[in-house]
């Protein structure tokens, strides 16, 4: 694997889950884990069901979009509940969509707060999205790509941290644009 790979690593920007109706999601483009060469976004709706399209379309409209190899997303959902359907968004791309969690998710909490929200097609794909494995000390969900593969990219991309630059870049970026100062984990 090349040392100066092109991804896109996505996340959504902080958001108040009482107040805000609308959610700010971004995506970095980096090439190996040392250099952003870009940054693009959309809104998502809080907890709707449009995430998916909005992200294959913000990555099929960059100018970045031929030199990218992977999409890294920082975990299966975005703005509360707007699961994303990662087998799509990487039939749509024509890339491998790398899941990253930090913790093993609970799925029966998540399903029961679907079920309870009346949110029940989300759950197919939640289920769809692949078994989750763990690579050093995060959980990942893989699509069109393998645990070796993902390994590899994992050595170039986690350079401050155990979380890819991608993400803990965009997560970054979004907390300061939304907060003013960007805090919590990254």
């Amino acid at each position: 694997m090349k040392k100066q790979i092109r991804v896109i690593g996505i996340d959504d920007a902080s958001f108040d889950k009482f107040k805000d109706k609308n959610v700010l999601i971004l995506g970095t483009i980096y090439r190996g884990g040392d250099f952003m060469e870009g940054l693009v976004s959309c809104h998502v709706k809080k907890d709707g069901n449009e995430a998916t399209d909005k992200i294959i379309r913000m990555i099929n409209n960059t100018k970045f979009k031929p030199q990218l190899q992977y999409i890294l997303l920082d975990g299966i959902a975005v703005a509360g509940f707007n699961v994303i359907d990662v087998n799509k968004l990487s039939s749509k791309t024509g890339l491998p969509v790398i899941v990253v969690i930090r913790n093993y998710p609970n799925f029966k909490e998540i399903i029961g707060a679907l079920n309870k929200l009346k949110m029940n097609t989300k759950i197919k794909l939640i289920e769809n999205a692949g078994n989750v494995q763990k690579i050093g000390k995060i959980y990942t969900q893989l699509v069109n790509t393998n645990k070796k593969e993902a390994e590899d990219l994992f050595n170039i991309l986690c350079k401050r941290s155990f979380i890819p630059e991608p993400i803990r870049v965009a997560h970054i970026i979004g907390s300061g644009i939304v907060k003013g100062e960007s805090h919590g984990r990254a």
